[in-house]
């Protein structure tokens, strides 16, 4: 291609960032768009066909606005449950997504203790179970379903005071001991958590490999538009926006927060 390609990265808010973050490396040259559907966050609690027709009737409006070459779906909940459906509406234009990390963890793990970290909703699905049971059935997986910490990552991404013990609180049941063993990996299967990831290690009673997927992610996106026709490296850095499904005005905070990420809002 003679045009860098236009990738749109998708979340329920800000946590697509540490997707977003990852991708860019790897593809400075390219113009993106991160949309927040801030007006349906959080996804955890929706039921999963309205979720669907949400996602779906966001999506038809991005897909309409911005005419991108890849989307790239950066929410756990939202990959688990709505991908089959935009895949067959959009069969010609590809989406990558993002579920949880289950297979590295359980190649890396020493004690055969895992925990999944996610929203209760992505811990719940059918999707996760099979993974643990394609990838993980020599293990003993704790899954943890947290309906507050995605919303403690957008409060501390606004730059609101976040409560320590309401973080150790949600990470408290990852922690698992069983005859001399503990658990040694966590799972962060929804993609605001690597944002906090550093209070994780702070406040966890004893440290175990914290498994972030957004590098695995940036590498499928990356190796996608490869397959596209999209090879050349472009020199210099795309244009890079964040969008709000709600339509508010992003505050000076919010702005900056953009800004550390390279994004300029509007």
């Amino acid at each position: 291609m003679t045009r860098p390609p236009k990738i749109l990265v998708f979340d329920s808010g800000l946590g697509g960032l540490t997707v977003f973050s990852e991708i860019i490396k790897l593809r400075p040259g390219a113009d993106y768009v991160y949309c927040a559907d801030d007006a349906g966050f959080p996804y955890g609690s929706w039921k999963e066909g309205d979720l669907v027709q949400r996602v779906r009737a966001v999506m038809e409006t991005l897909i309409a606005g911005h005419a991108p070459d890849l989307v790239v779906i950066a929410c756990n909940t939202a990959s688990t449950l709505v991908l089959p459906d935009l895949r067959d509406h959009w069969p010609q234009l590809p989406f990558v997504g993002t579920v949880p990390a289950i297979k590295p963890a359980a190649e890396r793990s020493r004690s055969h203790l895992i925990s999944v970290l996610g929203t209760p909703g992505t811990v719940a699905r059918d999707y996760t179970q099979n993974l643990i049971a394609q990838f993980a059935a020599h293990c003993r997986v704790t899954l943890v379903g947290s309906g507050t910490l995605a919303r403690i990552a957008e409060s501390q991404m606004q730059g609101q005071g976040v409560c320590d013990e309401d973080i150790a609180a949600e990470i408290a049941p990852c922690f698992v001991q069983s005859d001399g063993r503990r658990t040694d990996a966590v799972v962060l299967a929804c993609t605001h958590y690597p944002l906090l990831v550093d209070d994780f290690r702070r406040l966890a009673p004893w440290p175990v490999d914290w498994i972030d997927p957004a590098p695995a992610i940036a590498r499928r996106a990356d190796q996608v538009l490869r397959e596209r026709g999209f090879d050349e490296p472009f020199a210099g850095t795309g244009q890079a926006r964040a969008v709000f499904t709600s339509g508010k005005t992003p505050d000076a905070q919010l702005r900056a927060t953009l800004a550390r990420f390279g994004l300029v809002a509007g």
